[in-house]
């Protein structure tokens, strides 16, 4: 790779920006059309589901750019070799891919690399624009049940994701960046997902004790999936290519000194030197000794809530259910098919649904029942709150 053209060059910035934001007009196009004879709020609720269910989309393109070392296949930022798109650095892209044919640089590659700065930049715009809707209608609606603080969050937030995103490329795929980067399209979706749940509150009723364990369980999975990243950073995945024992044993040779040393860059030890197999092997099987204990819990939490009697508790525990059997199944074929490009992308896909199911919990149980209007019936107020 030319080291000339890899970092920042800001050339092509406004054209990426225009691009996202013409792809941006689709989605808001069709928000309009549904919604135009809708109330403010049902169409910011619209607005807001659909941005989650890109930027949801956006995580599983993501993965897909990384799992297929795209990462890297235009070498600049936000632009391809100071171009709005590959087209405009064919001859660059070429000498790369003739040096190197399996390299970082291929056609391919790049089309992948920045079809996904294109969507991240449409995510971005969508969310833009939600930030200013949710400010112009609290003018509107003083008493809104969310405030607009919720959706500059998202805005800031996505702001650095991008800035992640940047300097994944501009420093070569450094795994803690990149980790970062991962944990952070995560968080996008769980601050998404709570504007969601709050324009529309649906209380979910649970005793004490399980609620906090509903806390409890969302801080191991975040541990959990800043494991798996850590894993994908760094290759690690087939450093343990047999299950349940690692390596022919139960415990087997491991670095975690170099493994989890956060300052280094990809493939390489804090000393210089190449990352020893032994720092691969420590990396994965941390992240399965994790698997163990999240899937444990998730079993455990997934009984509790079928024991509650409720029909909607119910529910909950077999949605539950259904997240850790898909993350079971991946991560297994994962480590038994060689790390296959389907397994790997659902395996991220599954992390990515347990938070979005994590965070709709969580809001249900701290969500109020909605306040009884003068000369309401009961039933008309459940009915509501449904």
């Amino acid at each position: 790779m030319d080291s000339a053209v890899s970092g920042f060059d800001l050339a092509p910035l406004w054209r990426v920006a225009a691009l996202g934001a013409v792809l941006a007009l689709g989605p808001l196009a069709w928000v309009w059309l549904r919604q135009r004879r809708a109330d403010v709020s049902q169409r910011l609720r619209v607005l807001t589901l659909l941005t989650l269910f890109l930027t949801f989309d956006l995580v599983l393109f993501g993965a897909f750019t990384r799992l297929t070392d795209s990462g890297l296949g235009c070498p600049d930022w936000p632009g391809c070799y100071g171009s709005l798109s590959p087209l405009g650095a064919h001859d660059e892209i070429h000498a790369a891919q003739s040096v190197m044919p399996s390299g970082p640089v291929t056609h391919g590659k790049a089309w992948v690399e920045m079809l996904h700065r294109y969507l991240a930049t449409a995510v971005g715009v969508l969310i833009t624009v939600l930030a200013l809707a949710n400010w112009l209608a609290r003018r509107r609606m003083p008493s809104a049940p969310l405030s607009p603080g919720w959706a500059t969050a998202t805005l800031l937030w996505v702001c650095a994701q991008g800035a992640f995103g940047a300097f994944t490329v501009t420093l070569k795929l450094y795994p803690a960046i990149v980790t970062a980067h991962l944990l952070g399209g995560l968080g996008l979706l769980a601050l998404l997902t709570v504007q969601a749940e709050a324009a529309a509150p649906q209380p979910l009723k649970l005793p004490l004790l399980l609620r906090r364990a509903a806390v409890v369980l969302a801080m191991l999975c975040v541990l959990q999936v800043a494991l798996g990243g850590w894993v994908s950073s760094n290759y690690a995945v087939l450093a343990c290519s047999d299950f349940p024992a690692c390596q022919g044993a139960w415990w087997p040779t491991m670095d975690f000194a170099q493994g989890f040393t956060v300052r280094r860059a990809l493939g390489m030890a804090s000393d210089g030197g190449m990352l020893p197999f032994a720092a691969l092997t420590a990396i994965h099987y941390m992240h399965r000794l994790g698997a163990y204990v999240v899937l444990s819990a998730l079993l455990l939490f997934a009984w509790a809530l079928r024991r509650q009697g409720d029909l909607a508790a119910r529910r909950w525990a077999l949605a539950f259910l259904a997240v850790a059997a898909w993350q079971l199944a991946s991560g297994l074929g994962n480590v038994l098919l060689g790390w296959p490009l389907a397994a790997a992308v659902a395996h991220t896909g599954g992390a990515a649904a347990l938070v979005v199911l994590l965070t709709r919990l969580l809001v249900r149980t701290h969500a109020r029942e909605p306040a009884a209007v003068p000369g309401t019936r009961p039933a008309q107020v459940l009915r509501a709150a449904s």
